[in-house]
C-alpha cells in the first residue's frame, strides 16, 4: 500500500515538472515561428538553442531563458504596435489581432516568470543554498 502512494507521489511530481515547461517551450516555439515568418535565421536558431538549453540544469541557463523570454515579450509588443498601426492606417480591422498578440506577449512574459517558481528554482539550482555544489 505504501509503495502505491510513493508511486503516485512520484508520478505527480514528474507531471508537475513536465507541465511547467509547456508554456515555456510553447512561447519559445511561437517566437521561433515569428522569426521564421520574417526570415530571421538567427532568431530561429536562437529559439532552437534555447529549447536545447532547457536540458542544462544550471542557474545561468534559467536566467538566459528568462531574459530571452522577456525580450520575446517586448518583440511581441513591438510587432503588435507596428501591425496595429499599419492596419489602422489602412482602415483594416485590428482589434482581434491586438487581443491575440497581446495574449501571446502576456503568456511569453509569464513564461519568463515561471523560472521563479519553486519547481524550476530547484531544477536550475537558483536558490543560494543549492549553488554550493555547482
Amino acid at each position: 500500500m505504501d509503495s502505491y502512494k510513493t508511486d503516485a507521489i512520484c508520478h505527480h511530481s514528474v507531471m508537475k515538472k513536465v507541465l511547467i515547461y509547456v508554456p515555456v517551450v510553447l512561447s519559445i516555439v511561437i517566437l521561433g515561428a515569428h522569426f521564421m515568418r520574417y526570415g530571421n535565421a538567427i532568431g530561429i536558431f536562437g529559439s532552437l538553442a534555447l529549447i536545447a538549453l532547457l536540458f542544462v540544469n544550471r542557474p545561468w541557463v534559467a536566467r538566459l531563458i528568462q531574459v530571452a523570454l522577456f525580450l520575446g515579450a517586448i518583440e511581441w509588443i513591438r510587432t503588435l504596435y507596428g501591425l496595429a498601426h499599419v492596419r489602422a492606417a489602412h482602415g483594416q480591422p485590428f482589434v482581434r489581432m491586438t487581443i491575440i498578440l497581446g495574449v501571446v506577449a502576456a503568456v511569453t512574459l509569464c513564461s519568463a516568470l515561471l523560472f521563479q517558481s519553486p519547481i524550476l528554482k530547484r531544477i536550475y539550482r537558483l536558490d543560494r543554498r543549492d549553488r554550493n555544489d555547482v
